[in-house]
C-alpha cells in the first residue's frame, strides 16, 4: 500500500481552458477528492452567468471563500485535494492562500483565445456562455514567477497534461 497523497491543487484558468476536466483526471491519478468550483457557485451567480453577465470581485468572494474552507478542511485531515477554480486575478488566489492554505499548488492552463472559443463553442450543458470568454480574458492576471505555478499549455491533450503533474506532484 502507497503512501497517501496529501497535496493540494488548484486547476485555474478561464472558462474553456478545461478545469473540470484536468482536475477531475488528475485527482483520479492521485487517488483524492476533486472539487469543481463551479458546484460551489450561489445559484445567483450561476443565473448572472447563465444570463452572460460578467460577475464582479463582490460576487466571487463568497464563492472563492467556499473553496479555501475545502481547501483548508483537506490540510486539516491530512488529505490531498485537487479543486478547480477560474482564480482570475493574484487577489483571488491570494485569497485561496491565505484562507485555504498557503502551500496550494496552482495550476494555470494556458491557451489562446481562438482554442479557448472553439471549446466553449464546443461545449454542451454548461451555464457559462461562449460570449463571457472575453470578460475573463480581460480580466485574467496569469500568475506571477513569484507565485510558482505550474503552467500547462492546453493545446496538448488532457490525458498528456495529467501525465506530466503526476509526474510533478511525486
Amino acid at each position: 500500500m502507497g503512501t497517501a497523497h496529501t497535496g493540494l491543487y488548484l486547476i485555474m484558468g478561464v472558462c474553456g481552458s478545461g478545469k473540470s476536466t484536468i482536475g477531475a483526471q488528475l485527482a483520479r491519478e492521485l487517488d483524492v477528492p476533486f472539487v469543481d468550483g463551479d458546484d460551489l457557485h450561489p445559484p445567483d451567480n450561476v443565473k448572472r452567468m447563465a444570463a452572460g453577465i460578467p460577475l464582479t470581485d463582490a460576487d466571487r468572494h463568497g464563492w472563492l471563500v467556499a473553496i479555501a474552507a475545502r481547501l483548508r478542511e483537506a490540510k486539516r485531515a491530512g488529505i490531498g485535494l485537487v479543486a478547480s477554480c477560474s482564480a482570475l486575478k493574484r487577489s483571488y488566489r491570494d485569497l485561496l492562500r491565505s484562507v485555504g492554505d498557503a502551500d496550494v499548488r496552482f495550476v494555470y492552463l494556458a491557451g489562446n483565445r481562438a482554442l479557448l472559443s472553439e471549446s466553449m463553442t464546443n461545449r454542451r450543458g454548461h451555464f457559462m456562455p461562449p460570449a463571457l470568454l472575453e470578460s475573463q480574458l480581460a480580466t485574467l492576471e496569469e500568475p506571477s514567477p513569484d507565485e510558482r505555478a505550474w503552467v500547462c499549455d492546453i493545446t496538448q491533450p488532457p490525458h498528456a497534461i495529467v501525465a506530466d503533474l503526476v509526474a510533478r506532484s511525486a
